[in-house]
């Protein structure tokens, strides 16, 4: 899975937001492998490339400029 350059890691929270889901619905989905962060830091928060994650849930990717 690879993610665009351009593309920024988005937090547990922006996730949640972009994903219209809890940040908790996020956290549970990483627990139960149902998705896998891009990259998690040095003090345990989880990074997300939004393509991946809707990649790994199913979902259409966007077109760039309709965010």
């Amino acid at each position: 899975m690879g993610r665009p350059e351009d593309q920024p890691l988005l937090t547990t929270a922006e996730l949640s937001r972009r994903l219209n889901v809890t940040a908790g619905t996020v956290q549970r989905w990483v627990r139960t492998g149902r998705i896998r962060p891009t990259l998690v830091t040095p003090g345990g928060q989880y990074r997300f490339s939004l393509d991946d994650v809707r990649d790994q849930l199913g979902q259409p990717r966007r077109r760039p400029d309709a965010d």
